[in-house]
This record gives structure tokens, sequence and C-alpha cells, in this order.
């Protein structure tokens, strides 16, 4: 056993009250339970004074989902209390794991007892790619993008981005750097990547592409122009060309 776990454990054993999961089949380090969205779970935290006089202790849960049936309780002395709990799921909650907690506080110190909550339903992966931008030019060029998590499961994303100008590839495919290890439901995550190697003559698409772990692809592309007339003067130059070129058969089916 770590030995700040072991340290844990011995400061638990000289307090004068703890708090934690009602005792059942197995002991439990959290309370756990698990539904489906719009359901209300139950469960029972035990206080327990170990004390010779009796202790009074204030209960409050992190979040709206948890409720408990008393706020404060008096505890006589070497007497165990049980205090009965709900834990309400909103509907349309995505599925998966939300942690929360119950904090307790009396006789000069706070226990955290942990609530464990597991949301059931069908994991969906859907991850989207938004507001694909570059800023700067040549070597102070940063593509800028966002990533969304619009699925009911933890994101794990992996972007690639790449480039196409006028007359080619200007960014082969390249791993994405700063993706969050995880991203929750509903999460979003602006990144940025530099890239020194941009052209400073030319008009490119740059295209983001994020996937998840099961596979599933999103992509959005936004345009890079350092010189926004370079555009419209090749696309002129070209309308030219092809109108001279044109002239010129006639000119020749004429003769």
């Amino acid at each position: 056993m770590a030995p700040a776990a072991v340290l844990a454990l011995a400061a638990a054993s000289l307090a004068p009250w703890t708090a934690g999961p009602a005792p059942g089949a197995d002991e439990r380090g959290a309370v756990y339970v698990e539904g489906a969205p719009g359901s209300v779970l139950a469960d029972r935290l035990a206080l327990v004074n170990r004390s010779d006089r009796p202790v009074t202790l204030a209960l409050r849960g992190t979040g709206p989902w948890i409720s408990l049936a008393a706020g404060r309780v008096g505890v006589p002395p070497r007497t165990r209390a049980e205090v009965p709990l709900t834990v309400t799921v909103p509907p349309g909650t995505p599925p998966g794991d939300h942690p929360a907690a119950v904090l307790v506080e009396g006789a000069g110190r706070q226990a955290r007892v942990p609530v464990a909550v597991r949301v059931t339903g069908p994991a969906v992966s859907a991850p989207a790619v938004e507001r694909v931008r570059v800023t700067g030019t040549g070597r102070a060029a940063v593509v800028h993008y966002r990533v969304v998590n619009r699925g009911t499961t933890s994101l794990a994303p992996r972007p690639v981005l790449r480039a196409e100008g006028l007359f080619g590839e200007v960014l082969r495919t390249r791993p994405g750097s700063g993706a969050p290890a995880a991203l929750p439901p509903g999460g979003a995550v602006d990144l940025s990547e530099p890239w020194p190697g941009a052209p400073r003559l030319d008009r490119v698409r740059v295209t983001v592409t994020v996937t998840s772990a099961d596979g599933t692809r999103a992509s959005a592309t936004g345009t890079y122009a350092p010189l926004p007339w370079l555009g419209p003067t090749l696309a002129g130059a070209g309308v030219l060309a092809g109108a001279a070129a044109l002239t010129l058969r006639r000119r020749r089916a004429h003769r």
C-alpha cells in the first residue's frame, strides 16, 4: 500500500468521527449508484461518532443531483447514524460516469464521501471540428481550430492537419498536438498548431480532421490567403488566358 494511503487510513482511525457509505454486503470506498436519465437513485451514508461526546455534523452534496434527508445531524457518543440520500439524474444526461461527493463537516474537521454516478444508455461517438482559421504569415503562421464532443461518451480526439494550395499540397497530413486525453460529452477545446512552412504566395484550403477511438471522423476546412488579392488575380489571369486562347483559335479557323 502506498505511504499516502497508509497515512490516510491511520488518520481516519484516530478521528473522533467518520463518514462513508452505509455498510452493505462488502466494504465500499464510495457510494455507487447506476440508472437511466430521469431516474431517482437511493443510498445511505453512515456517520460514526467514536468519541465520548455528542457531535453535530453538517452535510452537503457537491452538485444539484444529490439530495440529503438532513443537512445537519446530531450523533450521540459511540453511535452510528445513517442518513438517506438520493441522486436525481436529469433527463437528457449523457451516458457515462459522473463523479460527485458529499462533504461532511464537524468538530473542526471535514470528510469527503465520493459518490460515483453511472448513467446508462447508448454510447454515441460524435466529434466535430469548427472555426478552422490561420493567423500570421510565413514562419509566424498558426492554424487554429475547435474540437467539440457532440456525442454521449467521452472523446479522445486525434486531430490531423492537411493543406492544399492552388498548385497542390503545401502541408502533408500531420498529427495535431495538444488534444486532451478525454473530452467530456458537450465539451469543447480550442487548439492551435504552428505552421512555420506556410506559403507566402498562395491561396490555401486548410483541412482539420478529428478521429475518435472507434474510428468516427469529422472534418472542417478554412481558407488561408496571405495575399488576399492573389486568388482573384490568378483567377482573372486564367480568364484572360482562356479568352486569349479562344480568340487565337477563332482567328486560325477563319484563315
